[in-house]
Order: C-alpha cells, then structure tokens, then sequence
C-alpha cells in the first residue's frame, strides 16, 4: 500500500462523535461519503477552518466576503443555516461563520455534529446534506458558491437519491482555494481524494 493510499485510508476511517471546530487551528476534515436516507453526500471530505478570520478584523462578515471575492467564491448571502436537511446536488457550498455560534448536522441523520463559531468556514461537497440544530442568537454565515455556479436546493428526499448521485459526479473540481486563491487546504486535502475516486 502506498503512502498516499494509506493517509488517505486514515483520512476515510475519522471515527464517529460530536466535532468541534476549535480543538485545531490547522484545517480539519470529515468524510461523509456514504449516503444517509435521501442524501448522496459525496466522497470528497467536508473541511473546515478553524479561527480562520484574523483577530484584528471586528467585521468577519466583510472579511469573509472580500476573501472569498478575491479567490473565485463570490459570496451570495448572510444568513443562518436552514433547520432542516438539505443539500446541493449541482455545486459546493462554502460557509463563513461571522457572529455566533451553532451546531450543525453534516451528512444527513446518521451524519456528524459539528460546532461552527465565529470566525470558522467549512467547505460542503455538493450533495453532502447539512441542516442547522442549535444555534446562538446571533448566528450568521455568509454563503458563497465557485464563481459561475447557483445551488440547486434538494431536501432529504429518497425518489431523487439516484438522479443527485449521478449530478454530484458531474460538479466540476474548484481550481482555486477559498484562502489562498491558489492551491492549498482544499486542493491537497480534495484533490488525492478526487484521483483516487475518479479510478473507481
């Protein structure tokens, strides 16, 4: 087995539980591959950033939005998390957490809790099924989608399992990290994952 494989098998085998953004500065993932009642999910890993908005930026919402701007993610919306599960079978999601917090369930009802605060984004492979639990008060995300793409909205729905499944392997690679507007956490966590899918 090679290395690459073998981190990669490691990478598959994240163990099931309640996840918090914060035990880590350095991006995290979640595999979320196998489908859960009406939603596909995807092999690619749900990554997030932790603490990703530097301290001395008291507007994250404005941060988040020129950020993804520059990279090739033009943000779409401030809002919170729909409180129930859905999902995009045509095109990733990128969150940006700008105030409060909330728990949110990833990978539909057999999927994982994440707790997302301000200043966290998390990357949502298309089809891969989210829905808010909890939350503060004051919660707000600022949505985005790669540049050209407009989500498609599907809720936890068996009939449409089949048709999703065949849309997500048609949801082009980003080419552009959200951070760094080039390579990074999302291309080399992505991207051994896609290569890997793609010989299948």
């Amino acid at each position: 087995m090679t290395a690459k494989i073998s981190s990669l098998m490691l990478l598959m085998s994240f163990a099931a539980g309640t996840f918090s953004a914060g035990a880590s500065d350095n991006p995290q993932h979640l595999m979320l591959s196998t489908p859960s009642g009406g939603v596909p999910n995807n092999p690619l890993p749900l990554i997030i950033w932790p603490r990703v908005v530097p301290d001395d930026q008291e507007d994250k919402a404005a941060w988040f939005e020129k950020t993804f701007a520059q990279h090739g993610w033009p943000p779409a919306w401030r809002y919170p998390i729909f409180p129930y599960t859905h999902y995009h079978p045509n095109t990733h999601e990128l969150l940006g957490v700008a105030e409060g917090w909330a728990e949110v369930l990833f990978g539909g009802d057999s999927g994982r809790m994440v707790t997302l605060r301000a200043g966290d984004a998390v990357l949502i492979p298309a089809g891969v099924g989210h829905k808010q639990i909890h939350a503060s008060d004051d919660f707000i995300a600022v949505g985005a989608y790669p540049e050209g793409m407009s989500p498609e909205t599907l809720r936890d729905e068996p009939d449409k399992l089949q048709h999703s499944l065949v849309q997500i392997k048609q949801v082009p690679m980003p080419t552009r990290d959200p951070f760094t507007g080039k390579a990074g956490a999302m291309t080399e966590i992505w991207a051994p994952v896609a290569n890997l899918t793609s010989h299948q």
